[in-house]
């Protein structure tokens, strides 16, 4: 097949009609693929993202092996899923069910040139390689998370000795023809481990779908500060949450989203008479709207995770773009971000000493405003225009190879 049709098959555990990081990555990738010639067929669940259960009509979720028409050429084959709630065993039997439905699901397809597949929904990993295999074509493994890193610092294995998970992410990341990455810092752990051909491709935004607000008031009455974005256990929200019951009434904390701890951190606002509102998943004109009444925009990741150290948050280029204070509660390649963007200030992950930043914003609102270095940083490092591009490239680099070899 000619490099201008080139064929791709990609395995997500979301996408669109649904609004997850997965589905707002790809479709900018998939975009950019599109305008070019290539042709993808996305096999994913029935949209079910993120309450476990169909919340869309059957004609927008999709019914299980019917294909429909994506936003662009792309076409989706939906697989079956199972209800679930918000346990980590009842999410994970959700994502096998429909990893093992995407194997003939993927059969079903044109005979692609590549696979594609997108973790962090490790059973999409076996499922792509086995589909690879299936076609004989070459495997690209996407690791939007530090796995299997991160599968021991959330708990879910432990002991001295590898788990089933961890030898089953290092044999799918081995075997791949290629593994993309979101940041630097884990492509360089993964090189360190043997694992020979790794590229990174990170998040990013459209830039121009972004505008530039204006900067915060220098004389207001009650400090701002906003989270947007997922309510789990990766964020600790609860150390935003007791840091604005230190500051008190001269702060408010406004914190936008869903997540599987959402009702703990309702329930602990609550008991610590906190100056906290929550608000549910905003986008479009309402989300700009709440970022523009912001003074400081809060970026969190716990800091007790080693595999975090080479994690960016991927609402960090939404905030850098918009140009507002970002408070990032972050270290590794993330603060590096924000240091080299001025994007605003590093606190450690403590009530106190976030409350102390807060108290010190809020008395001296000159540092709340910035210059236009965070912008131009996503301009020239996480525009997603620019990010397709480079994924293309790596794309049809790696199929020449192939092809030489």
């Amino acid at each position: 097949m000619s490099e201008d049709k080139l064929r791709i098959t990609l395995i997500t555990h979301s996408y669109w009609p649904e609004h997850s990081p997965p589905q707002r990555r790809w479709s900018a990738m998939i975009k950019a693929f599109s305008a070019a010639g290539w042709q993808v067929d996305v096999v994913t669940p029935i949209a079910h993202y993120p309450f476990g259960k169909r919340h869309l009509p059957r004609t927008e979720a999709g019914w299980p092996f019917m294909t429909r028409k994506g936003q662009y050429s792309e076409r989706i084959m939906p697989v079956p899923y199972l209800r679930h709630g918000t346990s980590r065993f009842a999410r994970l039997l959700d994502q096998s069910f429909s990893a093992l439905f995407s194997i003939p699901a993927g059969l079903m397809v044109k005979k692609p040139d590549v696979v594609i597949v997108t973790a962090p929904s490790l059973p999409s990993l076996a499922a792509g390689f086995v589909l690879s295999k299936l076609r004989r074509v070459p495997l690209i493994v996407e690791m939007r998370d530090a796995w299997p890193d991160l599968a021991r610092d959330a708990r879910l294995v432990q002991g001295s000795v590898k788990s089933l998970i961890e030898h089953v992410v290092e044999f799918v990341q081995r075997r791949a023809d290629l593994v993309v990455t979101v940041t630097d810092g884990f492509a360089a752990t993964l090189r360190s481990r043997g694992v020979r051909n790794v590229a990174t491709v990170s998040n990013g935004v459209y830039l121009d779908r972004i505008p530039v607000l204006s900067p915060p008031p220098l004389e207001k009455s009650v400090f701002e500060a906003l989270y947007l974005g997922n309510h789990g256990e990766s964020q600790r929200l609860d150390v935003a949450i007791r840091a604005s019951a230190l500051v008190g009434e001269e702060m408010h904390l406004h914190l936008v989203g869903h997540g599987t701890q959402r009702q703990q951190l309702e329930e602990l606002a609550l008991s610590l008479g906190a100056p906290v509102t929550f608000h549910a998943p905003l986008s479009g004109h309402a989300m700009i709207e709440r970022y523009a009444s912001a003074d400081t925009c809060l970026v969190s990741l716990r800091d007790d995770w080693k595999s975090f150290e080479t994690t960016v948050p991927s609402k960090t280029y939404e905030v850098l773009a918009l140009g507002r204070h970002v408070t990032a509660v972050v270290r590794g390649e993330a603060a590096r971000i924000i240091v080299d963007a001025d994007a605003g200030d590093i606190t450690p992950s403590s009530p106190e000493a976030l409350a102390t930043l807060w108290r010190e914003l809020a008395r001296n609102r000159g540092r709340l405003i910035r210059t236009d270095q965070s912008r131009q940083w996503v301009k020239t490092h996480a525009d997603y225009n620019l990010l397709a591009d480079k994924y293309m490239d790596i794309i049809s680099d790696l199929l020449v190879r192939k092809r030489t070899r």
